[in-house]
């Protein structure tokens, strides 16, 4: 295996000089670069990265720490960051907490043993030990959909608490009044955004708030088609059901589908993010689309600017609010008669 020494021989150079072309951190004339970057590929040496990593105090690597990567707005997520993480001569390292918060602080003790530069993450836990912990970390991080409050991290989301009402103020327009809202446990930042803007949504068309039709279902498909499963065979039945994300709604529609009802003839459906496979779910789901692809850019242009610390240093955390966009669909329709 080819060695430095033998690069700085082959290129007619000494081994700092050689050092200092690769690693880009001192003087070196364009012909003596050319030459050393000739005599790399006629050796066909491999830098040792993480012997220059040891050196440097931190790597070309960037943590990505998801909180469930098989959900299609954390692939959207990574899809971006992946990209232009790549395009500023970096690499991406993902870890998937696969929905598990307990998961979260060994996952992040184990990328700064890497040395990462810096981590993007959508944290799954809320709580002030959490915050603490985060508020100590040795490493730049920018938090992506999910806060945690008391922290002093960057942070980049869309407005959850909009994206609920906007859904809510639609099915109220077309005449619904009974409309059971399926979130997530409020110990998660978005969750308690989003209800909130349901409940805003109904407050300000005077209905009440139904205890009943306010479920719990922890984002999962499984939980959500067991409470549509009951709601709708009560008697007294929503006649609308808003789902706090993508997983719930396919929950739901597959529960009234089972039940023998129709969506929207019977029931209508409502979610937030993109449906997976939506192109071929029917009747296509109404939802609110959050802009992946633009908090994916400026959570990827923050944590370049902090591992080229050029972050601005005055102690302020940033925030980033995108607006959703109401995606019209087939799933919704007057209540029935």
């Amino acid at each position: 295996m080819a060695t430095i020494r033998d690069v700085a021989r082959h290129a007619g150079v000494s081994i700092s000089t050689v050092s200092l072309a690769l690693n880009g951190t001192g003087p070196v004339s364009e012909e003596t670069r050319a030459r050393i970057e000739a005599a790399v590929a006629a050796v066909r040496y491999s830098p040792n990265l993480m012997a220059q990593n040891l050196k440097r105090g931190q790597s070309k690597l960037v943590g990505m720490v998801l909180g469930d990567a098989g959900n299609p707005f954390f692939g959207r997520l990574f899809g971006t960051i992946d990209r232009q993480i790549s395009d500023n001569d970096h690499m991406l390292i993902v870890a998937n907490l696969d929905s598990h918060p307990d998961r979260e602080i060994r996952t992040l003790n184990l990328l700064k043993r890497h040395r990462v530069a810096g981590i993007i993450m959508t944290p799954l836990r809320n709580d002030p030990e959490y915050a603490a912990y985060l508020n100590e970390i040795d490493v730049p991080v920018v938090l992506v959909d999910q806060d945690v409050d008391g922290t002093e991290l960057d942070f980049v989301t869309s407005d959850h608490h909009r994206g609920t009402e906007m859904l809510t103020e639609y099915l109220i327009r077309l005449g619904h009044r009974r409309i059971a809202y399926i979130g997530g446990q409020q110990t998660m930042w978005v969750a308690t955004r989003r209800l909130e803007g349901f409940r805003a949504a109904m407050a300000e068309a005077g209905l009440p708030i139904e205890p009943e039709l306010e479920i719990v279902a922890d984002y999962s498909a499984e939980l959500a088609y067991e409470n549509v499963i009951r709601l709708m065979s009560a008697a007294e039945r929503p006649t609308a059901i808003l789902a706090a994300n993508n997983y719930m709604a396919i929950g739901a529609l597959q529960a009234v589908n089972d039940l023998g009802f129709r969506c929207p003839d019977d029931v209508s459906i409502a979610g937030i993010d993109v449906v997976p496979w939506s192109s071929i779910v029917m009747p296509r789901i109404t939802t609110v689309d959050q802009p992946v692809e633009e908090l994916a850019r400026v959570a990827s242009l923050w944590m370049m600017e902090h591992v080229r610390g050029e972050a601005t240093s005055d102690g302020q955390r940033r925030r980033y609010i995108a607006e959703p966009k109401l995606v019209i669909g087939h799933s919704c329709a007057p209540p029935p008669k």
